[in-house]
């Protein structure tokens, strides 16, 4: 609905009119690729990604933001964990380690959506002939 208000607004015309109620016809095939990782390599990987980016300055980029900490854009992995911690809600510590269990908890999400849909096909990330077995499926 919002999407469709928004057009209106910028346009002047309706979503609908540009719906031609035909499918289009596409020119290509589609292979739907997933790349696994065991769940505990995933997870080390986040964790190590979290540390990467508290090393790298995202502590000091949430304190440029807290006084925008409203905005929807904010209230996202890493940055309301950090404003938690701003605001005396955490030590940093517990802040941190928060970031990363809420981004291995949207990891699992992730993957249970991508798993709902049978038309990928799965191949390990850390297999060496993976692009022979991307080429391979047709």
């Amino acid at each position: 609905m919002i999407r469709a208000l928004s057009f209106v607004r910028s346009t002047g015309d309706s979503i609908m009119n540009y719906r031609t109620g035909a499918k289009a016809e596409r020119p290509f095939n589609i292979i739907k690729i997933a790349l696994d990782l065991p769940r505990e390599v995933l997870y080390n990987r986040i964790n190590r990604r979290v540390d990467m980016m508290i090393e790298q300055g995202l502590l000091e980029e949430v304190k440029q933001l807290y006084p925008q900490r409203g905005l929807k854009n904010l209230q996202t992995v890493g940055y309301s964990e950090l404003f938690d911690y701003i605001d005396g809600k955490y030590t940093l510590e517990e802040a941190v380690d928060k970031i990363k269990q809420h981004s291995r908890n949207y990891a699992k999400r992730q993957l249970t959506w991508f798993r709902k849909d049978k038309e990928f096909h799965w191949l390990g990330a850390d297999d060496t002939q993976v692009i022979d077995k991307i080429l391979a499926i047709k």
